[in-house]
C-alpha cells in the first residue's frame, strides 16, 4: 500500500499511528480535511487483519466524514480512528493511552462512538483529554448518537419513498435491514412504529432471536438478507457489502441505510443506477448522528437536534433534484454538493 499517493489521491491531511506497548495499543488516527473545522469522527474498535486493512477503513472513513460534515452543513472536518484489538482486548489503560493520542493532536482530532465502542469508553478517554464528544447527556453531552442516527435514516427514508412511490408512508411497504447492532435495532424499532413490514439479519443469531421477539419481522442469513424482495434495503452493518455481485441479486427499489461506505467502490453506484434503484448517499442519510454530536459543542438541546436531523430529508431532496437536473448518480450529485462547500472554504483560506 503506497499511503503517500493514496493520501494525496484522496485529499487527506495526516495519518497517525499510536501503539503504546504497556496497555497494547494499536490505533490509526485518519484526518482528512480541517478545511470546515477541527476533523470530528468515531474512533472503530476492530479485529483488523493486517495494517493496510486497517488504515484503508481509516481513510475512506475520515473522508466521507468531511463530505458529510460538509453536505450537512457543520463546521467541521472529517476525520475517523480505529483501535487494531478485540473486544477481549479493551481495558481503560488502552482506552486512556488511545485518549492520550487524541489529546496530543491538541483539538485537530475530536473522537466519538463507533463500531465496537460505548458511551462508557467515551468516559474513560475523556478522562485524559477534553477532545472526545458524545458523553452522556447527564454530564452535559449528546448521548449515544445511535438513536439519532435511526432517527436520521427513518426521515431519509421517507424522502426516498416520496421519490420513487409519490408517497412517503411505510404502510405496506416492506424494509430489509441487515444489521442489528446499536442502529440496526432502534431503526426497526422505528419502522415497526410507522407500519412497515421487515425482513431482519444480523451475524449473531441472539440480536435476531431479540428484535424478533419484540417486532413481528420475517428473517433471512446474513449471505441472503440483499436479496431479499423489499422496496427498501437497508444496509446498517460493516461497509463493503455493494459490489458488482450483490448489486446483481437486489430486489428492491431503493438502498437507504446507516451503514457507512455499504458501496465496495464509489463507481458501484452507477450499477444501482443503471438497475434504477434509487440509492440514498450514505453520509446525507446517515448524518444524525454527527448532526446530534455537533449540537453538542453549543449546548446540547435535544429538540433542536431533533429538528436539525429532520433536516436530512430536505438534504436528500436537494441531491436527488441535482441528479436528475444533471443526469448523475444521487451520489455524484452529493459528492459535487459537498466538494462545492469545500472548494468555498478553500479558497477563503488562501484570500482567493
Amino acid at each position: 500500500m503506497d499511503l503517500f499517493n493514496v493520501m494525496a489521491k484522496e485529499g487527506h491531511e495526516q495519518l497517525i499511528v499510536s501503539t503504546d506497548s504497556e496497555s497494547g495499543l494499536n490505533a490509526i488516527i485518519s484526518i482528512h480535511s480541517t478545511l470546515l473545522g477541527p476533523a470530528l469522527g468515531g474512533c472503530r474498535f476492530w479485529s483488523y487483519k493486517t495494517f493496510e486493512e486497517a488504515a484503508t477503513d481509516a481513510l475512506r472513513l475520515s473522508k466521507a466524514m468531511t463530505y458529510k460534515a460538509a453536505i450537512s452543513g457543520l463546521n467541521l472536518g472529517g476525520g475517523k480512528a480505529v483501535i487494531c484489538a478485540g473486544p477481549q482486548d479493551k481495558t481503560p489503560a488502552l482506552l486512556r493511552a488511545f485518549g492520550r493520542s487524541v489529546d496530543s493532536l491538541a483539538g485537530l482530532y475530536v473522537t466519538a462512538q463507533d463500531v465496537g465502542m460505548t458511551l462508557s469508553d467515551l468516559e474513560t478517554i475523556r478522562e485524559v483529554t477534553r477532545y472526545a464528544a458524545g458523553i452522556p447527556e447527564e454530564k452535559g453531552g449528546s448521548g449515544d448518537p445511535s438513536s439519532m442516527t435511526a432517527r436520521g435514516v427513518v426521515h431519509g427514508m421517507r424522502c426516498c419513498l416520496k421519490e420513487s412511490f409519490g408517497s412517503d408512508s411505510f404502510r405496506d411497504r416492506t424494509v430489509a435491514v441487515q444489521g442489528l447492532g446499536k442502529v440496526g435495532r432502534q431503526l426497526v424499532g422505528l419502522l415497526h412504529r410507522e407500519g412497515a413490514r421487515l425482513i431482519v439479519s444480523d451475524l449473531d443469531a441472539s440480536r435476531v432471536k431479540a428484535v424478533v421477539a419484540e417486532v413481528k419481522a420475517e428473517t433471512l442469513p446474513p449471505t441472503r438478507i440483499h436479496t431479499a424482495a423489499c422496496d427498501i434495503f437497508a444496509p446498517c452493518a460493516m461497509g463493503g457489502i455493494l459490489n458488482s455481485a450483490t448489486i446483481s441479486k437486489l430486489r428492491c427499489r431503493i438502498v437507504a441505510g446507516a451503514a457507512n461506505n455499504p458501496l465496495a467502490n464509489w463507481a458501484d453506484a452507477n450499477l444501482l443506477q443503471r438497475r434504477r434503484i434509487l440509492y440514498a448517499p450514505d453520509y446525507v442519510i446517515n448524518a444524525g448522528g454527527l448532526i446530534n454530536i455537533a449540537c453538542e459543542t453549543e449546548g446540547y438541546q435535544k429538540e433542536k437536534a431533533e429538528e436539525r436531523v429532520a433536516g436530512i430529508a430536505d438534504n436528500l431532496s436537494r441531491v436527488f433534484a441535482r441528479a436528475k437536473e444533471e443526469k448523475i448518480t444521487p451520489l455524484e450529485a452529493a459528492n459535487r454538493l459537498a466538494e462545492e462547500r469545500l472548494a468555498k472554504a478553500r479558497a477563503g483560506r488562501s484570500g482567493g
